[in-house]
C-alpha cells in the first residue's frame, strides 16, 4: 500500500513533492496500513516534462554509467549522494522508499564505452542494441549470457539498494516476456539485499497482456507484477479490471501478487502525465467500484495522486476500516458469477476476520439497476444475524424464502450506475461486539488525525 509519483507528476517530481506526499502519508494514512512512497521513471532526467518523454533525452549518471538523481529535481543528491538522504527522510516518518528503473543499460552509457568495474570488458560489449523499448529510449537491453553485462547489473542494483530503496518498480519487463532479464534482477536484487541487510519488493510492469502461463515463473521471481497497461481515471479502464482479476484472483497468495495497477484517484493532474490538470474524472461510484475489486482481489494498492492536494473523501474512501479489513484479513476473492451488467464477487475472512463473509454486486450499466438474487448464490447462510453494507453503514435485510412456492430468501436492492453494493456478512454465532463503530458508519476524513 503506498503511494507512486506517475499518475499526478509523470517524469518530474521533485524531492519537496515526495516529502510533502510522504508527510501527508504518515499523518493521515499510516495508521491505515500506507507505508511506501514510489518515484516512478525518469529522476535521472534533468529537463523532464510533463506529457511525454524527451527522445534521446542527456541523463545524469555516474561514472559506470548507473542512472543518478537530477540535482535540480533532487538537491540532496549533490555529490554523489544519490538517493541516501531522501530515502532516510522517508525512513524516518517510517515509511519504506522505492525507485522506478527501466530494463536494461542505459544508452548514453553504451555510447560512452565506460569501463565495467571490475571486468576486463565495457559497456559497448554488454549492451544489445537491437533490444530497445517501445515507447522510451534512456536505454538498451543487457547481453545476459555476457558475464560483464551480470557484473554492470549488480553494480547498478547494489548501488541503488545502498541508498536505502525498499521497493523497485522495473519497467518494460514484460510485454514482451523478458524471462531473462526477469531472473537476473531477481538475483542482482538477492545480492544486494543481503549485502545491505534490506528487504527489497520486486515489482514488475507494465503487464500488457500478461498470460497466467508465466505464473510459477512471477512467484519464483517478484513479489508483485502488473497485470495490464497503465490504467487512467476513465471508466471502461476500470470495467475492464473486472474480467483480468477474475482470471488472476485465484492465484494471489502472500509474497507474490497480481496487481491491477495504480489507482489514478484524487488530484492526479498536477504536472499532469495524460491530459489536463485535474481531479480524478471518476465518480465516487466508480471510485468505489475500483477499490472494492481491488481490495476483494487483493491486489497491491499504490494511489497515484497528489494526497496533500486529493479531496477528503478519497483519501476517506481510501483509509476506510471496513474497505482495507477486506484487503488484509480475506481470502478466497473471486467472481461468483457473472449476467448482463451485473458482476458479483465474494471473499471469506481469515485470521481476526474468521467466520466473515463479503459480497460485493458491481453494476457496469449506465443507470442505477435493481437486482434481486438469492442469497444462496453468493454463498450467504440465511441464519447469519447481520448483512451491513460497508460503503453506506446501512443494514441489509434478506427478503424470507418462501417455502410454498419453494424459493430461497433474496438479496433485494439497487445498484448505483457504475457501481457496488459491498456487504459484510457475520454468522450469527459473532457477538454484536464484532461488529465495530467503524464499519457502522461512514469513513469520515482522516485529515488532521495521525497513527
Amino acid at each position: 500500500m503506498g503511494w507512486n509519483s506517475w499518475d499526478s507528476y509523470g517524469t518530474t517530481v521533485t524531492e519537496a513533492e515526495v516529502l510533502a506526499n510522504a508527510r501527508f502519508m504518515a499523518t493521515h494514512m499510516a495508521h491505515a496500513g500506507w507505508d511506501t512512497l514510489v518515484v516512478d521513471i525518469q529522476w535521472y532526467e534533468p529537463a523532464a516534462r510533463a506529457g511525454g518523454y524527451v527522445p534521446g533525452a542527456a541523463l545524469c549518471l555516474d561514472a559506470d554509467g548507473v542512472q543518478a538523481p537530477a540535482p535540480g529535481r533532487f538537491p540532496s543528491a549533490l555529490d554523489g549522494r544519490g538517493f541516501t538522504s531522501l530515502a532516510e527522510q522517508v525512513h524516518e516518518l517510517g515509511l519504506r522508499f522505492g525507485l522506478h528503473l527501466m530494463r536494461g543499460i542505459p544508452r548514453q552509457a553504451v555510447a560512452a564505452d565506460l569501463p565495467v568495474p571490475g571486468t576486463l570488458y565495457r559497456t559497448s560489449q554488454i549492451a544489445v542494441v537491437t533490444d530497445t523499448c517501445p515507447w522510451n529510449t534512456d536505454n538498451y537491453g543487457l547481453d545476459l549470457t555476457h558475464p560483464g553485462a551480470l557484473a554492470w547489473l549488480d553494480l547498478q542494483i547494489d548501488r541503488i539498494v545502498g541508498w536505502g530503496v525498499d521497493f523497485l518498480k522495473v519497467d518494460d519487463m514484460l510485454a514482451p516476456y523478458h524471462a531473462d532479464a526477469v531472473e537476473a534482477l531477481a538475483s542482482a536484487v538477492a545480492r544486494a539485499s543481503a549485502r545491505h541487510g534490506r528487504e527489497v519488493v520486486i515489482s514488475l510492469s507494465p503487464g500488457t497482456h500478461l498470460s497466467l502461463a508465466h505464473l510459477e515463473h512471477l512467484r519464483e521471481h517478484a513479489d508483485m507484477w502488473r497485470v495490464s497497461d497503465d490504467l487512467w481515471d476513465r471508466w471502461d479502464d476500470v470495467a475492464d479490471q473486472l474480467g483480468r482479476m477474475a482470471r488472476w484472483a485465484p492465484h494471489q497468495r502472500p509474497g507474490a501478487w497480481a496487481d491491477a495497477d495504480m489507482l489514478p484517484l484524487g488530484r492526479i493532474g498536477v504536472r499532469a502525465e495524460r491530459g489536463e490538470q485535474r481531479d480524478s474524472l471518476l465518480t465516487p461510484a466508480e471510485r468505489r467500484t475500483l477499490l472494492t475489486l481491488w481490495c476483494l482481489a487483493r491486489s497491491p494498492l499504490f494511489v497515484g495522486g497528489d494526497l496533500p492536494t486529493s479531496d477528503a473523501a478519497t483519501i476517506a474512501d481510501l483509509t476506510h476500516p471496513g474497505l482495507l479489513e477486506i484487503h488484509r484479513h480475506s481470502t478466497g476473492g473471486a467472481e461468483l458469477f457473472r449476467e448482463g451488467d451485473l458482476v458479483a464477487w465474494g471473499a471469506d475472512g481469515v485470521g481476526a476476520s474468521a467466520g466473515i463473509r463479503w459480497v460485493a454486486l458491481f453494476s457496469t450499466a449506465d443507470a442505477p439497476a435493481r437486482v434481486a438474487i438469492p442469497a444462496s448464490a453468493l454463498g450467504l447462510d440465511v441464519a447469519g444475524t447481520a448483512l451491513l453494507d460497508i460503503w453506506d453503514g446501512q443494514t441489509i435485510a434478506l427478503d424470507p424464502p418462501s417455502p410454498a412456492s419453494g424459493r430461497s430468501a433474496l438479496l433485494d436492492l439497487e445498484v448505483p450506475a457504475h457501481g457496488v453494493r459491498l456487504l459484510k456478512y457475520t454468522p450469527a454465532e459473532h457477538t454484536p461486539s464484532d461488529l465495530t463503530h467503524s464499519d457502522r458508519s461512514i469513513a469520515q476524513s482522516t485529515i488532521g488525525r495521525t497513527s
